[in-house]
Formats: structure tokens, C-alpha cells, sequence
């Protein structure tokens, strides 16, 4: 077999290069490859009137080959101009990489590998005019360049060579299928499994569409990044609310003034609209159970309901729920239980990154998936096709950068939304929307009290009103305020100029409040939690506070001199907070200052679908065998009325999962479970109870009430005493579960009983572990 070798840069050094050379030599007995450099090419222009000569030689090498490798070094999250600019010439009057079989080999000086660089050439490959077959999934990234090679040249790591050889036999194969052999690529490749259907994301959609599938006849695998006791998404950590409204046309009017003035598509809008009105009779039928009316059972109306009554069609906005209680994961705990009721159906893979879809270059038609599971990259194979659930981009910090034009958001939801699902969407073409939405949530129009970048922040509720009622206000970096305290919730909007936006997050924004207001937050039995308090920065002087929290002296106290003007005429003339929420400030220090973060509930772009919950192209027509549904691609364009998403979740993940599991061909391929060293289902093995050890006077109890599910524990009691309690197994969050765990055991034991009080903060938690308790005592 014959190989050329593009050396994707112009640098006279390059470990890329080294690669390529590296290479060459290795595969020397089987494979003949052609190095081919770029850097004697001149700059693309488009006016030269004849095709230069170096471009027409390497054309004709290019021609000649029965493939092309491409080593590609990264620079600014995209592939060198030098490299760019010959793929123009290379499609430009000439064009020998159409229908040319290319892999993407790459070597970054760091640890990224060069990740973003092949996403980017991946894209380009695909272009009308370049039109090359890139091989699916396998992608050799090497990372930190310097210490990979020895002093002559060769690679250090013997398993580095092994997957540079999987990765080799693969793209030959590849090859023989694409051009000598004209054969279908998926008899090609080696799969580990094979599947009906593949749904990657296990929370809220995931969850939905994998259970329809299975309810459709499909066998399905279900994986997740997260690891045990940690699935969930967003869906865990959600108020569980579902937005819902009895009147069809009012209920699109109030949505069409949502997403007003972006363009949106009327067909998914009017199908997730009417999936809205249908929400209580889905509870009934599909969930088994009777669904409650925020409005009718529970007289709620606040400001989420509706969270914009100035828009036509509000009066028939309502939530339904599963039961009368928020916040306690009850319907991602049923959704979970749905899936687990059908083990026999779908496996579960946790821990389990889905690294790359597999596209078959000529159809684009989506494959499978190549899944990490244990330190293995897994190709499985899904027949009637995938669905991606995996969230949005909120941990990823080069996202969140790029697309919300914020430095960092501090998510309130899962730490494992990484923005895999844009990664695999860019791999294959996808056409993106949203990209720019976000949601925030709570106090200060989506704040948080500051907490180390990577861990999720706590929720404040807006109605502690301390936070924004007094001599208190919010300070940007530089010092000044920049929004209006005291604003209604509506995650993060706030209006201006005849529109509605998330405010425009500052990088160390500041709460700024006197003596007075420290003293009255500081007794206040009805603060949300007090971690915060180890945190406030006292000074004595504005000028010194300002100095502490790194803004600018005079413009702070500018600012303090500004709001006490407000104050005292009783208007807040800038931002319009209401004159009764305003005191002057001291005229004498100390002065404090907590440090606060713009949170992040969820994101909303990625690849756009259609009403049959179907990704699409980059040209607007499906992508054959890919569906989505969730928080990633949403449908929500601009403004965000609460419980939005998650009757997303579950109308999409019905419609994407139905429809996913629908046979695609009437050829019968035989099924194929993994082999038994990865194992079939993490959940339900994790929940036998057989393996835990009882002594004497030990009693089991157990409780499905956590958030994260099973709360096992062991109680030592006897005539009515209880001496110890361990827990044994849960799958608790380890930020918010943390107290209650350490602390109810031993108080359950002091008290003799288990009717403590709850940890605030940790409701479900509490509660799963004092029922877990009770069930134990119960055995006596």
C-alpha cells in the first residue's frame, strides 16, 4: 500500500514531522510512505492564474496514493495557516483528495493532543471542493511532544506505538473498503458490541429515550461519563418542575414572545408546545403517576409562574410535577427507575466518555460511537442509531469562553456537561444553533458566593432579600455597579433597550456592604447556609476595601457616594431598584466585601435537530441515524420560562428514542454484547446487598429517596438502644450530601432516634438516610 504524508506546518522544526518520519520508518515493510512538505508551497491566492508547480507535484502524489495522513500540530484551537492555506490549493483547480481516504495524526507540545486542531481539519476535509473520506473515530493524538520521542527519533511509550499501530491497521482497512475493495465501511471495523441503539448521556433525555427505545423493541446501551452515584445531568440537581399549559395557542404565543426576535423552527416549536399541553397525561400513562398542578394543587403562582406576565398567552402557563414537592429529584429518580425496570433491555456504562462518532464518510451516516470504558477505546456499533443526550458545555472552560463571551461560569447543575456533545457535533458536520443562550439562577440575577473554579456552586433563593435590601450592592471589577439588585428572577435576564439578555458577567464581581448590614446578615437565622461568612473581607477605608477586592479606589467610592445619594432621595435613578431596598452607607468604616461568581444553570446551543428530534447537517438535512434531545441543541433561542428543559427532556427523548429505535433497513444483523470483562450494567450490580457483612445486633436499611438513588445503611441496636449507624453504600453529591453524611449518623445515635433534624441544604439526603435508618430499626 502506498501513503502520502502531509506535514501540516512550515516550521523547519516540528514533532510533527518527527511523527510522520517516525512512522515511515515503522510501517517500512508493509507500507510505502511519501513524506510531503507544505512549507516550499507559496500562499494561497486565488488570482494566480496557473496552479504553481509545487502545488501540481504534490496533486500528483497525492493521486497517486492509495491514502493521505495528515499530522497536524495545533495552533490557537485550529490547524497552522500554512497547512490551510494548501488544502486551498489542493481544492482550489486541483482536487485529488476527493473521495481520497485521509487519517488525522497529530502532536501538541501539551496535553491537549491536538484535539481542537483535528476537529477543525476534520471540517475542512469535509468541504465541497475538498470532499476527502476521513476515517471515523480513530484519532492518533499525542501529547507533550518533547519527552514522547528519544534521541533518535522513535516513540518512548510502548503503548503509544500500540494504538499508533491499532490506529494504522484501521486507516488500512479503512482504505482497502474505500477504494480497492469498493465494500461497506462497517464490515471494516472491528466492533466490541453491537446494538440496536446507542444513547449517550444518562440524565433526564437519556433516560427518556433509552426507555422508549427499549419500549420499541430496541436493545439499547446507555452510557455516561459520570461516574456511579453521579448520573443524573442537570436533571438531578433541577427543581423538577415541568412547564406545561392547558391552552394550546396561548401557550405558543407566550413562547413565540420568548424566543422573540431570534428566528426559530416552527414545526419543533409547535410539536414541543404541544407536548407541553399533553404533560399530565404523560405523567399518567408514562410515568404512572398523578400529576400535580403547581397552579390548581399547590396555589402556586411567584415569580417563575409565569416568569414573564407581560407576554401574550401567560395566563396559561402552569407546572406539572410528580408528586408536591421541588428540588428533591423526584422525577429524575422515577425517570431512573424507568430505565432500571428494563435492565433487560438496556445496559448501563458508567464512567464511560463517548469520545467520537463513527460516520461513514460517503453516506455521513452516524454508525456508532467509540466509547472509553476502562482505558479502552470501544467501538460500538449502533444499527438503527444514536442518540446524543449529553448536556451542554457549562465546565468547559474554552466554550464557555468562546460562545458566552465569559471568562468562567460556576455551574449549579453537573460537573460532567464538558461539552462532549459540540466536540462529536463539529466531528461530523453538524449544523449548530443557540450557541450563545444560557440560563443563570437565583439571587442577583444568577449569583453565587464565590467557590474554587470545577466545583459547583450553592443556589441562593431570591427571596432572601438581605442579599439586596439595605446598605448593600453589587460591584463589578472595576468597582461600579452594573446591574440592578433587586431584579425579579428570570434566569439571569434583565431588560434593556426593548430587549431581554443575560447580564454580561464581570470576572471578580464583589457584594460591597457596611458595618450595619454585616451585623444583621451575620445573626440572620433565615440565611441559606453561612460557609459564605469565613469569606468577607473587612477594611477600614472604601479605598483599602477597594485595594482587597482589586477595583479601582476612586471609582468605588464614587459608587458608594452615588448609591447613598440614591438612597436618601429615595430613587435609584441608574438601574431603577426600589428606594425602600436602599440605605446610605456609614459614614465610618470598616467596610466588607464577600466575593460572589455569575453562575451557569445550563447552556442551550449545540447541533440543531428537527421536530423528529433528528440532528441536522450543516445543509439543513438530517444526518441518517442521529437524534438528540435535551439540554444540547435546545430549542430555547432567547428568553427561559422554568421547567422549560426538562419537558424538553421528556418530550424529545419520547420522540428522539421512538424514533431512533425504528429498524432502518430490512437486513438483520445480529446483535453483540460486549465481552464480559466490561460488563453490562453498573447500576444494578452495584445495588445487591448480599456482599455486605452483618454482626451481631446489625440490622441492613435501606432507602431509594437520595439523590443520587440507594442509601444503604448498617444500624447496631439492641433493646432499643441504637449504638452505631454506618452508611455502607450511597451515591450521594459529595458537595451537598457532605454534612448530612458526616454528621446524622452520630446524631442519630446521641438522640437514640432516627426523627432528626434535617441538614439544610441536604433535604433528600437527610431524608433517604434516616428512612434508611427506620427500615433497619424495623428488623428489631
Amino acid at each position: 500500500m502506498k501513503l502520502a504524508a502531509i506535514v501540516g506546518t512550515n516550521a523547519d522544526t516540528s514533532y510533527n514531522r518527527t511523527l510522520l518520519t517516525y512512522m515511515q520508518r515503522y510501517f517500512a515493510a508493509e507500507i510505502d510512505i511519501d513524506i510531503l512538505e507544505i512549507k516550499d508551497l507559496p500562499l494561497f491566492n486565488e488570482s494566480t492564474t496557473e496552479t504553481p508547480a509545487a502545488v501540481l507535484n504534490m496533486a500528483k502524489t497525492i493521486s497517486e496514493a492509495d491514502g493521505v495522513i495528515i499530522s497536524a500540530p495545533e495552533y490557537d484551537h485550529g490547524v497552522t495557516a500554512a497547512l490551510k492555506s494548501a488544502l486551498e490549493w489542493l481544492s482550489y483547480s486541483v482536487h485529488p483528495l476527493a473521495q481520497k481516504p485521509v487519517m488525522i495524526v497529530g502532536v501538541s507540545l501539551g496535553k491537549q493532543g491536538t484535539d481542537l486542531a483535528q476537529v477543525n481539519l476534520r471540517q475542512v476535509l469535509d468541504a465541497p471542493g475538498v470532499d476527502a473520506y476521513v476515517m471515523p473515530g480513530h484519532q492518533f493524538l499525542l501529547s507533550n511532544g518533547p519527552e514522547a520521542f528519544d534521541q533518535n527519533g522513535d516513540l518512548k511509550d510502548s503503548s503509544c506505538v500500540d494504538w499508533m499501530k491499532t490506529c494504522m491497521n484501521s486507516f488500512t482497512s479503512f482504505v482497502k473498503t474505500m477504494t480497492q475493495q469498493g465494500g461497506d465501511l462497517v464490515d471494516t471495523i472491528k466492533w466490541d458490541a453491537v446494538y440496536d441503539n446507542l444513547v449517550i448521556g444518562f440524565g433526564g433525555a437519556g433516560a427518556t429515550a433509552a426507555r422508549f427505545a427499549a419500549d420499541a423493541g430496541a436493545k439499547v446501551l446507555l452510557v455516561d461519563a459520570a461516574p456511579l452515584g453521579h448520573e443524573g445531568g442537570n436533571t438531578r440537581y433541577a427543581a423538577q418542575l415541568l412547564n406545561s399549559g392547558a391552552d394550546y395557542d396561548q401557550l405558543l404565543a407566550y413562547y413565540k414572545s420568548l424566543y422573540a426576535p431570534k428566528d426559530y423552527d416552527e414545526a419543533m416549536l409547535e410539536t414541543y408546545v404541544h407536548g407541553m399541553t399533553k404533560l399530565p397525561e404523560y405523567l399518567r400513562q408514562d410515568l404512572g403517576v398523578t400529576p400535580v398542578s403547581a397552579k390548581k394543587d399547590l396555589h402556586l403562582v411567584n415569580y417563575t409562574l409565569p416568569e414573564y406576565p407581560e407576554f401574550k398567552g401567560h395566563e396559561t402557563v402552569d407546572f406539572t410535577l410528580v408528586h408536591k414537592g421541588i428540588f428533591d429529584a423526584s422525577l429524575w429518580k422515577l425517570l431512573r427507575q424507568k430505565v432500571l425496570d428494563r435492565k433487560d433491555s438496556i445496559d448501563i456504562w458508567l464512567s464511560s466518555p463517548a469520545r467520537h462518532l463513527i460516520q461513514d464518510p460517503q453516506t455521513k451516516m452516524i454508525l456508532g460511537a467509540q466509547i472509553e470504558r476502562n482505558g479502552e477505546l470501544l467501538n460500538i456499533r449502533a444499527v438503527n442509531g444514536v442518540v446524543l443526550t449529553v448536556g451542554g458545555f457549562e465546565n468547559n472552560r474554552d466554550m464557555v469562553q468562546n460562545f458566552l463571551g465569559a471568562t468562567h461560569l460556576t455551574p449549579l447543575g453537573s460537573l460532567y456537561n464538558q461539552g462532549d456533545g459540540i466536540r462529536m457535533g463539529e466531528e461530523i458536520g453538524a449544523k449548530f444553533w443557540h450557541m450563545s443562550n444560557y440560563e443563570a439562577l437565583g439571587i442577583l440575577n444568577g449569583m453565587v458566593f464565590a467557590v474554587p473554579e470545577g466545583e459547583r456552586g450553592h443556589y441562593i433563593n431570591p427571596t432572601y432579600t438581605k442579599l439586596f435590601t439595605g446598605a448593600i450592592f453589587l460591584a463589578g471589577d472595576d468597582g461600579s455597579r452594573y446591574t440592578k439588585e433587586d431584579e425579579q428572577n428570570r434566569h439571569g435576564h434583565v431588560y434593556e433597550q426593548g430587549q431581554w439578555h443575560v447580564v454580561r458577567p464581570n470576572e471578580h464581581p464583589h457584594l460591597v456592604f457596611d458595618a450595619k448590614q454585616w451585623e444583621a446578615l451575620l445573626h440572620d437565622d433565615e440565611s441559606p447556609y453561612t460557609d459564605w461568612y469565613d469569606q468577607v473581607i473587612s477594611a477600614p477605608t472604601i479605598a483599602e476595601l477597594a485595594a482587597k477586592i482589586g477595583a479601582d479606589p476612586a471609582i468605588l467610592a464614587r459608587t458608594v457616594a452615588q448609591f447613598n445619594h440614591f438612597a436618601a432621595a429615595g430613587e435609584d435613578f441608574k438601574f431603577g431598584r426600589l428606594g425602600d431596598t436602599m440605605r446610605a452607607f456609614a459614614e465610618d468604616g470598616p467596610y466588607y466585601a464577600v466575593a460572589v461568581n455569575h453562575d451557569v444553570l445550563n447552556t442551550q446551543g449545540g447541533p440543531q435537530r428537527n421536530a423528529r428530534a433528528e440532528v441536522l447537517a450543516a445543509d439543513g438535512t438530517p444526518i441518517p441515524h442521529l437524534y438528540s434531545a435535551g439540554e444540547l441543541g435546545g430549542i430555547n433561542a432567547n428568553m427561559y420560562q422554568a421547567g422549560g428543559n426538562l419537558a424538553e427532556c421528556l418530550i424529545f427523548g419520547k420522540i428522539a428514542g421512538t424514533n431512533a429505535a425504528t429498524a432502518k433497513t430490512t437486513e438483520k444483523v445480529a446483535l453483540q454484547a460486549a465481552l464480559p470483562k466490561y460488563g453490562h450494567n453498573d447500576i444494578t450490580t452495584s445495588d445487591d446487598l448480599a456482599s455486605i457483612t452483618l454482626g451481631p445486633d446489625q440490622y441492613l436499611g435501606q432507602s431509594n429517596e437520595g439523590i443520587g438513588g440507594q442509601v444503604v445503611v448498617r444500624v447496631t441496636a439492641k433493646a432499643g438502644t441504637i449504638t452505631n449507624v454506618e452508611i455502607v453504600r450511597e451515591h450521594e453529591s459529595d458537595d451537598v450530601a457532605a454534612e448530612a453524611l458526616s454528621t446524622l449518623p452520630q446524631r442519630i445515635v446521641t438522640e437514640n432516634t432516627a426523627d432528626v433534624d434535617a441538614v439544610s441544604g441536604a433535604s433528600s439526603s437527610s431524608r433517604a438516610i434516616k428512612n434508611a435508618v427506620k427500615d433497619a430499626l424495623k428488623q428489631l
